[in-house]
């Protein structure tokens, strides 16, 4: 048994196979938790990190729960500084508002009662207003693949927890794409149930009325995992509702934006692309498509922010920031506090919900037995911008996430590649309540056609050549061009038709040309046994740092081939004959 066994993704299936293996014990995962929360302390994930004093207490109650009939014991996760754990304080990320409860929230509660172990209290946008982790006086929360990037709030540290392999999940709230946001920034799967589904009492509210508790997994079961015990109706909370999952099925429709969506931030360019080779990807897979109107969602998101539905923010924090002055971030209580202008009358909000009801029956409409497909984000930004334009940078993040809980929509963010390096993009599958199980099975379907693999080719099998065929018979998809590092030299092969070499050099390489195509999973291994000596799939090495499989020569083919370097790629090369 050794900490060192403790995988790096904390997954519930690798840890109760860790378990009962002998691996490692529940005591050895969660002190090596605390040794990562301690390794990223600079990163403000936490506002009460995990320490083993305060954690030992469920540890000990492990012995008396049954891993047979608890399906989440051992498994260690964070809770949102928001929701309340027995004990602990609550700061809702403003230490002049914190209290520590008595009791659990419900769905803290349940989670426990299933074998799960809380481990901390994680940071948030103050009073869970923002959608970008920078609205603490706790810290910023760094992105946890790129710190210069914002880390998506306002459920930062709870997203940033589970990607940096300090929980397994991690709960945060939603109310205008707080449990979605952080998990495309971060490369995770981002469950926001129906409105009501899973208990809301004990949690600091925001917009009590459409305020969810969502959860924050690496995979698509841990969250289907989760959800099995925490959903369900709560006598102490006046908002939750009944609403059991029926049995999932494939959405006869998938429903995609018309037109071009807005992206937005420094990598905006990247993120359509990305977006883009999603779309193709849906298209390929066979399901039938249906292209909608979205500007109703915007004119719903609207509404949120920009109309009288923003005085709820300010009914339930309105006491505290009068009787408090000074306690809350500027740009929190300034978005607070436009809930208190004159305009926000009852009849301005009659209005608001009347014509709520009307987009809410028109959306209806396009969602029975489909699924919506959108961006989960149209960019981001790096937290320099974000402190540079506060508001303006905010209100992007919600222009795709907005709109569901104020049309009662169940969503699920999931990824869907990479926008660049360690730049992860991500979608979001809307689904009417009755219908929610679907998500989980479109998720599954769209995570299966898009597992690929991106591959480099540098000749025969590029657009317009000979073999390309050999690509789209497989299901590979162009994504876009790129160069090699300058470590390589090309040679013309002496091949019937003549082929390239591309020879790894120690000295005197330039780049190359190369093109990346996305190939499904299933397609590669066919593609590499296909692939003729000299030639064979090695890594390839990219100008901008990345490596990515791609066609390689062994050295000794090139002896007496024409070297064709200068001309930096096959293209051209060709083109010069």
């Amino acid at each position: 048994m050794s900490i060192q066994a403790v995988p790096f993704e904390l997954s519930i299936h690798a840890l109760q196979q860790g378990y009962r293996s002998g691996s490692f014990t529940p005591q050895e995962v969660i002190a090596a938790i605390i040794g990562r929360a301690e390794r990223d302390s600079g990163m403000n994930i936490w506002i009460l990190p995990p320490e083993m004093e305060r954690i030992a207490p469920y540890l000990e109650g492990l012995k008396w729960l049954d891993p047979a009939v608890c399906p989440l014991w051992g498994i260690p996760f964070a809770v949102k500084d928001n929701i309340g754990v027995a004990g602990w304080p609550v700061t809702a990320a403003c230490p002049d508002y914190a209290y520590v409860p008595e009791r659990h929230a419900p769905v803290v509660e349940r989670l426990i009662q299933a074998g799960a172990i809380p481990v901390g209290k994680t940071n948030l946008d103050q009073f869970a207003t923002g959608l970008v982790g920078t609205r603490s006086p706790y810290g910023e929360t760094h992105n946890a693949l790129r710190p210069e990037l914002i880390s998506g709030g306002s459920s930062s540290g709870s997203a940033v927890s589970v990607a940096r392999g300090q929980t397994a999940f991690a709960l945060g709230t939603d109310t205008a794409g707080s449990g979605r946001v952080p998990a495309a920034l971060n490369g995770l799967v981002g469950y926001k149930p129906a409105v009501g589904a899973w208990p809301a009492a004990g949690v600091v509210p925001a917009c009590r009325s459409i305020d969810c508790v969502t959860v924050f997994a690496r995979h698509m079961d841990d969250a289907a995992a989760v959800d099995a015990a925490a959903r369900g109706w709560c006598a102490d909370d006046p908002y939750s509702a009944d609403r059991p999952l029926h049995r999932g099925e494939q959405p006869k429709t998938w429903l995609l934006p018309q037109g071009r969506p807005e992206f937005f931030g420094p990598f905006a360019a990247e993120y359509e692309a990305a977006w883009n080779r999603a779309k193709e990807t849906i298209a390929r897979s066979g399901v039938r498509v249906q292209q909608v109107d979205v500007s109703l969602l915007q004119e719903a998101a609207a509404l949120l922010y920009e109309g009288p539905l923003v005085a709820e923010r300010w009914s339930a924090l309105a006491g505290f920031i009068e009787a408090h002055p000074g306690s809350t971030f500027p740009v929190t209580e300034t978005i607070l506090r436009s809930g208190a202008q004159a305009e926000h009358t009852a009849a301005a909000l009659f209005r608001a919900q009347h014509r709520l009801a009307e987009i809410r029956r028109a959306v209806r409409s396009w969602l029975r037995q489909a699924v919506l497909v959108l961006p989960t984000c149209g960019g981001t930004w790096t937290r320099e911008q974000v402190g540079a334009d506060p508001i303006g940078t905010n209100s992007k993040m919600g222009l795709y996430t907005n709109h569901c809980n104020l049309l009662d929509l169940s969503a699920l963010a999931i990824p869907a590649g990479q926008a660049g390096p360690e730049l992860p993009f991500g979608v979001t599958l809307f689904a009417l309540p009755e219908e929610e199980a679907n998500l989980t099975e479109a998720a599954r379907f769209l995570l299966r056609v898009q597992d690929t693999i991106r591959v480099g080719v540098c000749g025969l099998h590029m657009r317009g050549m000979p073999l390309e065929p050999q690509m789209t018979g497989l299901g590979a998809v162009f994504a876009e061009e790129a160069q090699t590092a300058p470590v390589y030299r090309l040679y013309k092969l002496e091949t019937d038709p003549p082929k390239p070499g591309l020879v790894r050099t120690p000295l005197g390489g330039a780049p190359i040309a190369v093109e990346l195509w996305d190939m499904p999973v299933e397609s590669f291994g066919r593609f590499t046994a296909s692939i003729p000596a000299p030639l064979g799939i090695g890594r390839v090495e990219l100008a901008d740092g990345r490596s990515v499989p791609g066609f390689v020569c062994e050295a000794y083919a090139a002896e007496g081939a024409l070297d064709i370097t200068v001309s930096g790629g096959w293209r051209n090369a060709m083109a010069e004959v």
